[in-house]
């Protein structure tokens, strides 16, 4: 009697139904020989694919840095000689910039599932877990936060609705994905012209695809989340680049959850959305002087090598090509990690030197993150230690000399003909050295225009 109800006892599902193991592949014949050798088997599918994921996510920085470098540049232009132009797309930077902050607090919320509900084990339910718990307070600030993260939802789909992450949103380049953020124009919201939509903290977007509010309303929550000494101890362990990633805004929550919040234009340089394709860009310089107007088209065409062989069609009729070389002389490419990328830039700059079409064009060369080469030094690591031919001292103004005289080398000598060698130095987040620099770009190119029509 006993033993019956001892089986049936056995038999009978769990209390907890979140408790059931996973099925793992095994079954009953299976030796113990034969076990081994399918969990080994399913570890190295699962290293694999975890190598597989780290690839993709690597190439996808990669082309959000080389694109982030040229995007900084253009707005830089605009903010220097189209500051109209720039402050009409301030609304549009604003959305990005919450964007930015959603794909933040999703990193870290996943980073805490990692860590409070790993894979392989399923959660108990609510009413099992004290009220205290690290499991409770994920939960929490999940439900808390679920508002957001539908109309994040609306507008990843609104602009490419084949996404379903921001995180991984990609955009056709062009204005395309800006003139769909208008199209959302709350109907109740003031004309374009009127004194209100002046205003520079006013939204473009309808209610249901506004983060504004819930971001403001749930600001000191979002605070706490990202301040809390325990959520940053398990990202230093499972998210420690989050801080370095394009677009971070987490430090700036006081600021930006507000109802009134206006990008400022180093929040603008800031902000990060990824786009695809040859991008153009068009604005009239405002700054030009009575009398004299001047339009500036810029095309973006991308620097990695499977874009290189589309950019031919780009090169007629161009008056200047500005080149950006990271003066980062530790990186690799993605695409061939033997190659060094300030090298690979050096042998490109030859090509564009050698290029007979782009005989008469102005080659101006910036030799961008500045910034990041004096930290790099200044943290002790040696130039020559990637770039062998190097043996000279190891300071900024060395190393920088060293790479402009090899860039000028190349210029003299590969050029069909004679033509002035322009460098600069720069790091691109500063915007007023910037603005600087690239008025003294625009002046140059206008003198040589002059000489070669004899009216200098």
């Amino acid at each position: 009697m006993k033993s019956r109800e001892k089986g049936k006892l056995s038999s009978s599902p769990p209390t907890n139904p979140y408790e059931v193991a996973r099925w793992s592949g095994a079954t009953e014949s299976e030796t113990e020989e034969e076990a081994q050798i399918r969990i080994q088997a399913m570890q190295e599918a699962a290293n694999r694919s975890k190598g597989i994921d780290l690839m993709l996510q690597e190439g996808k920085k990669e082309l959000d840095r080389r694109r982030k470098g040229v995007k900084i540049l253009l707005l830089d232009f605009q903010l220097a000689f189209a500051p109209k132009y720039f402050e009409s797309e301030r609304s549009i930077w604003k959305i990005v910039v919450q964007l930015n902050i959603i794909s933040s607090i999703k990193t870290i919320l996943d980073a805490l599932k990692e860590e409070y509900e790993p894979t392989g084990t399923f959660p108990v339910t609510p009413i099992d877990l004290p009220s205290q718990s690290a499991q409770r307070f994920l939960r929490r600030m999940r439900l808390a936060l679920s508002p957001l993260f539908i109309i994040e939802a609306n507008l990843v789909k609104l602009l490419a609705p084949e996404c379903t992450d921001s995180r991984d949103l990609t955009v056709r380049a062009g204005s395309g994905w800006k003139a769909l953020l208008r199209s959302q124009r709350n109907p109740s919201s003031p004309s374009t012209g009127s004194p209100l939509a002046r205003r520079r903290s006013h939204t473009i977007l309808n209610h249901e695809n506004d983060p504004t509010s819930i971001l403001a309303a749930q600001r000191d929550d979002i605070i706490e989340l990202w301040q809390n000494p325990e959520v940053q101890e398990i990202l230093k362990r499972r998210r420690p680049h989050l801080r370095e990633q394009p677009g971070f805004f987490m430090d700036d929550l006081a600021r930006i959850a507000t109802p009134n919040y206006v990008p400022t234009d180093h929040d603008v340089i800031r902000a990060r959305i990824r786009t695809m394709g040859v991008e153009e860009s068009h604005f009239m310089v405002e700054r030009a002087g009575p009398g004299i107007n001047t339009d500036f088209y810029i095309t973006d065409v991308g620097g990695s090598r499977s874009q290189r062989a589309s950019w031919a069609p780009f090169f007629d009729d161009v008056q200047a090509i500005l080149f950006l070389a990271p003066l980062a002389f530790n990186q690799v490419l993605d695409e061939d990690r033997r190659v060094n990328r300030l090298e690979d830039s050096l042998y490109l700059w030859r090509d564009i030197c050698s290029n007979k079409l782009l005989a008469n064009a102005n080659l101006i060369l910036f030799f961008n993150k500045k910034d990041v080469l004096v930290s790099l030094l200044e943290s002790g690591v040696q130039v020559k230690k990637y770039v062998t031919t190097y043996d000279l001292p190891n300071d900024v103004a060395t190393v920088t000399k060293y790479f402009r005289d090899r860039f000028r080398i190349y210029h003299k000598k590969y050029s069909p003909e004679s033509r002035p060698f322009m460098c600069y130095e720069t790091s691109a987040i500063d915007i007023k050295a910037m603005t600087v620099l690239l008025t003294g770009v625009r002046e140059a190119i206008l003198r040589q225009h002059l000489r070669e029509g004899d009216m200098l």
